[in-house]
């Protein structure tokens, strides 16, 4: 569902930075560039995949760069995150990249990837302006990670990790996610792993963000289980006052340092009261909330002629209205309309 926002309506159009009716001001925007994935994850998408978006709908690149610039001039984005889908699909990534980091002020940028082309790519992102890499592995063994993925590409996502690292793109970030009876048990060895190698680990509980709308928390591994795991392995201090502010990982040091570990508890530890986020969909559709269920249709302002400042004024309106927090404990609560895939990390 579209939700229409005309310039005007809100009290923060026309005025500063993206500020919602909780006081919250989102600085960090998220840019889906594609719904396209070479993985097929059992926990996002069906073997078959997807029905993916057709080409006439997706923002090209200067598109992109138009909005993401409106973003860091007018409306106070500090950091970007490219996000699919998988992004390294993007063909023209190292371009839009490259313009970005030209803004001013720079903003930080990152991109969230499975890591399968980082190999390649590695070295031409980094000289095209990107910061660091998150890259997604739920799991060390060869034989999990086929059935996990369905495609035999562990050897490349760990060689694309060593190359990010070789190339610069630091601190490399490895996303994790657990599920009982599949992956619950390589916590600890995941910590190990990453530890030796100079990554930092993050735990993820699993989201109701799945195509097949399959998601059942009791298969959810929970972030109060992920540190008792961990506990038993290792020693894990709260890192500073252990205050998370708007980042959504808490974090520990490991075994007093310097390694860390952060686990992200969407699902029972919720951090959307400090939520600083803002969505762009591959279609130009901006998403004021991960679990929203609504959009507002930036695609078509932009295609049908409207200057910097109106869209600059949808976009304020489209966060202005954002709700309180996602509300997944909610007997009421419904799974967004579009995956993961499609909405971006």
């Amino acid at each position: 569902m579209t939700a229409e926002t005309t310039p005007g309506t809100s009290t923060a159009a026309g005025v500063g930075g993206l500020v919602d009716g909780f006081g919250r001001v989102a600085t960090d925007l998220r840019v889906s560039l594609t719904d396209r994935c070479n993985l097929r994850c059992t926990y996002c998408m069906p073997a078959e995949g997807l029905d993916w978006l057709p080409r006439p709908e997706l923002l090209t690149d200067d598109e992109i760069v138009r909005l993401v610039t409106i973003g860091v001039e007018r409306l106070g984005i500090t950091e970007v995150r490219f996000t699919g889908g998988e992004p390294l699909l993007r063909r023209g990534l190292p371009g839009i990249i490259e313009r970005v980091a030209a803004l001013t002020p720079r903003p930080k940028q990152s991109v969230t990837t499975n890591g399968l082309a980082l190999a390649r790519t590695a070295p031409a992102l980094k000289a095209a302006g990107l910061d660091r890499v998150n890259v997604s592995l739920d799991t060390l063994d060869p034989e999990r990670f086929r059935t996990l993925t369905r495609r035999d590409r562990l050897h490349d996502v760990v060689a694309g990790m060593a190359a990010a690292a070789a190339a610069g793109l630091a601190p490399v970030k490895v996303n994790a996610v657990l599920m009982r009876g599949v992956n619950d048990r390589e916590a600890p060895d995941l910590l190990a792993w990453c530890l030796e190698r100079g990554y930092e680990l993050r735990f993820i509980e699993q989201m109701p963000l799945d195509a097949q709308h399959g998601w059942d928390r009791t298969r959810m591994v929970t972030a109060e289980e992920i540190l008792r795991d961990l506990s038993a392995a290792f020693r894990l201090d709260p890192e500073g006052d252990a205050a998370r502010g708007s980042a959504p990982a808490e974090r520990w040091l490991v075994d007093g340092g310097p390694g860390r570990v952060g686990v992200i508890g969407t699902v029972t530890r919720p951090f959307c009261g400090a939520c600083d986020r803002t969505r762009l969909t591959a279609d130009g559709q901006i998403r004021n909330c991960l679990f929203a269920r609504e959009e507002s249709d930036l695609r078509a302002a932009l295609r049908g002629g409207a200057d910097d400042d109106e869209l600059a004024d949808r976009w304020r309106a489209a966060m202005a209205v954002k709700k309180a927090g996602a509300g997944i404990d909610d007997p009421t609560f419904l799974q967004p309309a579009r995956p993961m895939s499609a909405i971006g990390g």
